[in-house]
């Protein structure tokens, strides 16, 4: 049974990358309906702020408890994010609040052995409040890509980009459900769910990267090309490791190898952005986004490799 030192940090850990995750994927199908659907409009602003709200008080929970190896690791915030938000709220006009970006930047980690009951139970309410919020979130992306795919609606997302965000909500909604049942982690079991998992987000990021490049910037469509065929041979290879045909140590070497280079890629990417270098319809925020992403499987990737 997981100690409540270990479910504090694990919880506050997870909140701290996911639920910015969640207010930005709030904040994408936002802006990508049109003027007639101004009520969908509506409701994903709404949940973008409860979001916003839950990220406030998880990062107030955090201060000189959470793990410090998930604040150096680039998923939390990275030095493009606060730039990234402001240049997005210019393109967009929807108010981003940078606050809590630079509230973020002054966290301090720390390595706690025991935890008040008091802290324990207001983690355990928040846990609670992120599953009930994020099933919401889920439930309206579910019925944007209903609409979508019946043509009902239309929207400036790809369905599979609803697809692939609706999936990073529920893998959020099942690890908090498993904290809350106190359940201790097998890291070789996760190992072979999270790369398998995360090696097709990969893919996906090139693919949507790919996909809203302008037709002339040839060089990093290509890149992008070959990040999502490499992505989608290694999801195989996760899957095969699930069926014991393939050693999980190679795949996670290998995943590491490429994750790296997509990180560096998606950096360069982000900067490209915000320095008005790379055409495109590809908001900054959606570029710091993906690489917070790829900063978080590489820690998990680093993780598995110890063991």
């Amino acid at each position: 049974m997981l100690s409540s030192a270990g479910f504090v940090r694990q919880s506050l850990g997870l909140h701290l990358f996911f639920l910015r995750i969640m207010k930005e994927h709030s904040f994408f199908v936002e802006v990508g309906f049109t003027p007639r659907d101004a009520s969908f409009t509506q409701r994903a602003d709404a949940l973008r702020m409860e979001f916003d709200g839950l990220l406030a008080e998880a990062i107030v929970l955090s201060n000189g408890v959470v793990d410090p190896e998930v604040l150096q690791s680039g998923e939390v915030i990275t030095q493009y994010t606060l730039s990234a938000e402001r240049a997005t709220t210019f393109y967009t006009g929807v108010n981003i609040p940078t606050e809590l970006t630079r509230e973020e930047a002054g966290l301090r980690g720390g390595v706690c052995e025991e935890v008040s009951p008091i802290l324990e139970q207001k983690v355990c309410e928040l846990n609670q409040r992120a599953i009930v919020l994020t099933t919401s979130l889920i439930e309206f992306k579910t019925l944007v890509l209903s609409n979508v795919l019946s043509c009902k609606m239309f929207t400036f997302n790809y369905p599979l980009l609803i697809d692939h965000i609706m999936r990073e909500s529920k893998l959020y909604v099942l690890m908090l459900q498993r904290l809350q049942s106190r359940e201790e982690i097998d890291i070789q079991r996760e190992a072979y769910e999270q790369e398998a998992f995360w090696n097709r987000i990969m893919a996906e990021h090139s693919k949507f990267i790919r996909g809203l490049l302008d037709p002339t910037e040839n060089e990093l469509f290509n890149t992008a090309n070959n990040f999502g065929n490499e992505f989608d041979v290694l999801t195989n290879e996760a899957k095969q490791a699930i069926d014991m045909t393939v050693p999980i140590s190679k795949v996670t070497s290998d995943s590491l190898r490429a994750t790296l280079a997509i990180r560096d890629f998606k950096a360069q990417g982000t900067q490209g952005l915000l320095e008005c270098r790379i055409r495109s319809i590809i908001v900054p925020l959606l570029g710091d986004h993906v690489l917070r992403e790829a900063n978080h499987y590489l820690r998990l990737l680093k993780i598995f490799s110890r063991c």
